[in-house]
């Protein structure tokens, strides 16, 4: 089993900044990609970023050039700077990663998720 364990959430005004961190363990043998989603309420979850183990980043419209995705391959952490935050990025921050584990077989988690909310 795989565990995702995401950290970095909390309050901050409009325009400041968080970094998220989401750390995967478990009997992992490689992970592929890994990402963020974000879940208001009353709200679909949505995918915010992802990152492949190559380093190949995507972005949802609404934060391109805000934020940045990144990882440690090393580590198998994933992180999210989140720059000029903005009220409507308040949401629960979901990681998940998709990958191997060290039987063969191929795995997808979620973690837990961690509250962010923007506001004065």
């Amino acid at each position: 089993q795989v565990r995702l364990v995401e950290s970095g959430g909390g309050l901050v005004q409009p325009g400041g900044s968080l970094r998220l961190s989401c750390a995967a363990s478990g009997t992992i043998f490689s992970i592929n990609a890994m990402g963020w989603s974000r879940q208001a309420p009353g709200k679909q979850r949505e995918s915010v970023a992802t990152i492949t183990s190559g380093g190949t980043t995507t972005y949802r419209d609404s934060v391109k050039g805000r934020f940045t995705i990144s990882r440690d391959n090393a580590k198998n952490t994933v992180y999210l700077q989140m720059n000029s935050l903005k009220p409507e990025d308040t949401a629960v921050y979901y990681c998940n990663a998709r990958g191997t584990y060290l039987s063969g077989t191929a795995f997808g988690s979620w973690g837990r998720g961690t509250q962010v909310t923007v506001s004065s």
